[in-house]
């Protein structure tokens, strides 16, 4: 039987399309003929199909890896309305759900399943689906392995890892935003053919993209809306606080428009993309956090309120617009004020040398098998979670430290049957065993906790048998299980040729290399704004794609140069009062601000969990000098430091 037809059935009497978009054919045909496959599409160009289709065509189950909760729910809503078994794991779900998926899993059920990279830290999940028949694993966002991306993510590095735990199976990434470099690093990441690597161009001929820099933005905002004609809008702004005043401004106008922010809580959010994907003309304020897996294909126009932080962050917003193939309009208004606040969230982002060092001496002291908390980690030494991943990520590069897998250190159940009716199905051998892990449980109201380190040593059981029990119990409806506790679980590596303080330099460099890189990042957009010249062209050279000829319908094309951004002078008449009350405070917080590093990101008003944790947020001196540059204010604090 001839694969093709197949196909074409597949694609016309399931999905409901009666073609194949550009590119999405030659992937699928990579995919089904056994090879790895790199797909870089715009967005809203159909990269699931990608996968959806030949999922239908494998044997095994399709794991899907993405960082999106909204594309996760979209995706699953979508297959299950045409009779394909999906399903999502995430942190929305409750115990009962994720309990019923699990027991999908074993039995063969699902050939869809969409997961965050986070899921690779549960050693319930890890366990269970090395157990499965894998055909295809799947990584969106796939840029996000890049050190060179604007987005990288540590657990990303550990997904071309985690592929040779599952027997190599043959791996689809997907991205819409890759320069030539990281398109180079995924494909190394995951042994993909170059010749596997299907680009289809990030052009867009329907978007108008004008550039407006402007010193009142509301101002010109809301003149641009009420001459527009009506249509679904997305405002895009840096700060949660400017999305909350934006749209409370429009709305007071007479404007169908709401805020969106990682602030908000899981169902206002939720309530918030509901109403704009029913809507044509509402307006949506939002951080980055809104657009990211929302299909809505009428979107007519695109507003960064503030200068994005990167091409990449700019190509995947403005790509959101226009997916109907209509006209739309993406206009920037974000100009020289911006510089200051995004530079110094780059700073802020950036952990303290002398912090990343401590860091380095604690984990390699604790022996040769021992485990840690990223968030204990991030208290200890002030550095933020993702810091803290990211070296533990870099560690395990070096060839320091092993991962051994992620664990809970304490698993609650509550019993749903007596001990004599589960221990009544099970050998004699068995409920010697079972007996005795029941006894190391602490009973509670309803549940029973049992701290698995303290069951090992009582039981004489490895762990792995104690944890199996405890699944296979709640498998068979013995009891409900919680757990709690994320751990990390590393072993020291017997390298004998380790020279540590050129470890630690080294280490301290790749973040200030981040720093320097993030920091360029935001330069190419003030070049793009300043170019005098065709911008589309401009933005797709960063991507590897040629135009040929100015497009025609950006501003400088339509009418000519815009108004340039232009780093400002910032006042840097600061009160020596400011900091002689910061090394006044300091005496009463000298963990949460002893580093000039960490003094300079509470003026500037970035928070750290120590200062999280101390509550400083709420002191009238945070953010006090947040106009002002992050490595400016740095100064000062040091020669302040250095003359006490």
């Amino acid at each position: 039987m001839s694969a093709v037809p197949d196909f074409t059935q597949t694609l016309k009497q399931v999905f409901g399309f009666e073609s194949f978009l550009p590119g999405q054919e030659q992937v699928i045909n990579t995919v089904l003929a056994g090879r790895s496959a790199l797909a870089i599409f715009p967005t809203g160009q159909g990269k699931s199909l990608c996968y959806q289709l030949p999922a239908l065509h494998l044997s095994g189950l399709t794991l899907v890896i993405s960082p999106l909760l909204a594309l996760m729910k979209d995706q699953v809503d979508f297959l299950r309305s045409k009779n394909i078994a999906a399903a999502r794991l995430d942190s929305s779900l409750k115990f009962d759900e994720i309990n019923e998926i699990y027991t999908q899993l074993e039995q063969g059920e699902l050939k869809l399943l969409y997961v965050a990279p986070e899921r690779f830290a549960n050693e319930r999940f890890i366990g269970l689906v090395s157990r499965l028949d894998i055909s295809l694993m799947v990584i969106d966002e796939a840029h996000c392995i890049s050190e060179w991306g604007h987005n990288f993510r540590p657990d990303y590095l550990k997904l071309a890892e985690v592929a040779k735990q599952f027997g190599n199976p043959r791996v689809l990434a997907l991205t819409a935003t890759a320069t030539p470099q990281v398109s180079a690093d995924i494909c190394s990441a995951f042994s993909i053919s170059p010749a596997d690597a299907v680009q289809t161009g990030f052009y867009r001929p329907n978007l108008t993209l004008l550039f407006e820099p402007a010193k009142e933005p509301y101002k010109t905002l809301i003149k641009k809306i009420a001459e527009a004609d009506p249509g679904a809008t997305i405002v895009y702004v840096t700060l949660q606080k400017t999305a909350e005043e934006v749209a409370k401004l429009l709305a007071a106008a007479g404007y169908e428009a709401r805020a969106y922010h990682a602030g908000l809580g899981d169902e206002r959010r939720r309530n918030v993309q509901e109403w704009f994907m029913v809507s044509d003309k509402a307006i949506v304020v939002a951080t980055i956090a809104f657009g990211m897996g929302i299909d809505k294909a009428d979107i007519r126009y695109i507003y960064h309120y503030n200068l994005p932080k990167s091409l990449e962050n700019y190509a995947q917003e403005i790509g959101r617009s226009g997916r109907d193939g209509r006209p739309s309009t993406c206009i920037l208004l974000g100009g020289s004020s911006d510089l200051i606040a995004l530079e110094n969230f780059i700073f802020g982002d950036t952990p303290d040398p002398d912090m990343i060092m401590a860091c380095v001496d604690y984990l390699l002291e604790q022996g040769r098998f021992f485990s840690c908390s990223i968030y204990e980690l991030g208290l200890m030494f002030d550095i933020r979670p993702l810091v803290a991943k990211t070296l533990l990520t870099y560690l395990e590069l070096e060839g320091v430290i092993k991962s051994t897998g992620p664990f809970y250190a304490q698993y609650k159940f509550k019993p749903l049957k007596t001990s004599e009716e589960i221990l009544a199905r099970f050998d004699v051998k068995r409920q010697v065993f079972l007996r005795s892990l029941f006894s190391c449980a602490a009973k509670n109201k309803v549940w029973f906790t049992i701290d698995i380190d303290e069951a090992v040593k009582k039981t004489g059981s490895p762990r792995k048998r104690i944890i199996t029990a405890l699944d296979y119990l709640e498998q068979k409806g013995d009891l409900s299980l919680q757990v709690s506790g994320a751990r990390l679980g590393f072993r020291r590596t017997d390298r004998n040729d380790l020279d540590i303080p050129a470890l630690k330099e080294k280490l301290v460099r790749r973040f200030v290399n981040r720093e320097q890189g993030d920091l360029r990042r935001l330069q190419l957009v003030v070049d793009m704004v300043n170019h005098k010249g065709c911008k589309t062209r401009f933005l797709l050279k960063y991507f590897g794609e040629d135009l040929k000829q100015d497009c025609g319908h950006c501003s400088f094309c339509l009418i000519g140069e815009n108004a340039p951004v232009i780093r400002e002078e910032s006042a840097s008449d600061v009160p020596d009062s400011v900091f002689k009350r910061l090394f006044t405070l300091r005496k009463k917080y000298p963990d949460a601000l002893r580093t000039p590093r960490q003094m300079t990101r509470f003026l500037c008003g970035l928070t750290s969990p120590m200062q999280t944790k101390a509550k400083l947020k709420k002191h009238d001196l945070f953010g006090s000098c947040e106009e002002i540059p992050f490595d400016q204010v740095m100064k000062i604090v040091t020669e302040m430091e250095q003359r006490i």
